[in-house]
């Protein structure tokens, strides 16, 4: 999936078009509230706390880390009485009321996260149990309930289904599953054989990159820690009849797209096309679990050259994408052009119980300690858009995805 996935900035991509700078030149603003100490990352939880603790989480996860407990009590500790979550609850001992916004996403996520560490099979049903009783009559899922499905938002909860012990073909509402929700989202191969966010206000369908890579992942019925598909093979173009077909049409999308540079792109009203890092990693994640981790050897190599700098500012949602892309193509994630994602993921958080064989084993101080480079992230972008004047009453309609 980028710092993919929380709430209302994924929505706030959707308008302005994507992702953040690679590298930002200024400061992350004062968080408007108090950091919780079992919460990754530093800055502003408001609109991605959940989708970023989930994420961090089930990264650590991945690669052998047992988190601190109090990283995972938080994150249960989000989860409202009906089994939804919203991006951040200030004070969880408030119970969830009409007023609170809560999100596929953010739940789709937190599955998934809980599923993985295991132990808390009744917090993970009972979110799945939300989730199916908002699903859409087309078979899938906006961000918010009631809204209109988005490939995005139904690719993450595939994902949370998948990690739950659910067959995602048999979640259907109006005889619609959510594959037959993303195959109506795939356009044909005239049009490239992406995936397109959400139909515009005319029906209509156009090529989106971040959904796509979204797509491909949903479509097979894998989730954010996808691997890599079992035997090699290049893409190739047909009409999207199936879900495995629209998955191998989004994939041969990606990888013409990354042919020449080794990257997506994004661009930000008055700049240039500019690299989009956490889509690069999610296409990564795409490519891999679609026609094994060589499709993906291109733009691998060239995140594992440039997007240190990214994941510094970005934070554990950046890292967490890093480290699902190091997963899906069988890369050391600990050397990873370099930089130990695994111990720069752990430094923006509470010290895990564990760490891992590759990493010299138990560390059991809960310390409160956070990487104070994460600071940037997604939301410095967004306020300078509100700054240059782009309203953002989207937010609550929808998610076009991620990615600082």
């Amino acid at each position: 999936m980028n710092v993919r996935r929380s709430a209302a900035v994924l929505a706030a991509t959707a308008v302005i078009g994507a992702a953040t700078p690679a590298v930002a030149a200024s400061p992350s603003p004062t968080p408007s509230v108090a950091i919780p100490s079992g919460l990754y990352g530093s800055t502003d939880p408001t609109y991605d706390g959940v989708w970023r603790q989930s994420l961090a989480l089930l990264a650590q996860d991945t690669v052998g880390v047992k988190p601190a407990g109090k990283a995972v009590d938080w994150l249960t500790g989000q989860q409202c009485a009906n089994g939804s979550f919203a991006a951040f609850r200030a004070d969880p001992a408030q119970a969830c009321d009409a007023k609170l916004m809560v999100d596929s996403n953010s739940t789709a996520a937190a599955v998934q996260a809980l599923a993985a560490l295991g132990g808390h099979e009744a917090a993970a049903d009972k979110a799945v149990g939300w989730l199916k009783s908002v699903q859409n009559a087309d078979g899938g899922w906006g961000y918010a309930p009631g809204g209109a499905s988005d490939t995005n938002s139904t690719s993450v909860v595939v994902g949370a289904l998948a990690a739950a012990g659910e067959k995602p073909a048999e979640v259907v509402k109006g005889g619609k599953s959510p594959y037959d929700a993303l195959v109506e989202l795939a356009l044909p191969c005239a049009a490239g054989g992406a995936f397109a966010y959400q139909p515009d206000k005319q029906g209509e369908l156009a090529a989106n990159a971040d959904a796509t890579a979204a797509g491909v992942v949903g479509a097979l019925g894998e989730g954010l820690a996808a691997e890599a598909a079992a035997k090699t093979a290049a893409a190739t173009c047909a009409a999207p009849g199936t879900p495995r077909q629209a998955a191998a049409n989004g994939a041969a999308y990606l990888a013409k797209s990354v042919a020449k540079d080794g990257y997506l792109t994004s661009v930000l009203p008055g700049a240039e096309n500019q690299p989009d890092y956490g889509n690069t990693a999610d296409a990564v994640v795409a490519l891999a679990a679609q026609g094994g981790a060589e499709q993906a050897r291109g733009p691998l190599a060239w995140l594992q050259r440039n997007a240190a700098a990214w994941a510094k500012q970005s934070g554990p949602a950046a890292y967490a994408q890093l480290i699902f892309a190091a997963h899906a193509t069988g890369t050391d994630p600990r050397a990873f052009g370099g930089t130990d994602l695994v111990a720069a993921l752990n430094a923006t958080g509470p010290t895990p119980q564990q760490t891992g064989k590759a990493t010299g084993g138990l560390q059991r101080d809960d310390s409160d300690e956070k990487d104070s480079d994460d600071g940037f992230g997604v939301w410095w972008t967004v306020g300078v858009f509100l700054v240059a004047g782009i309203g953002i009453g989207f937010l609550i309609s929808g998610r076009r995805k991620r990615r600082p």
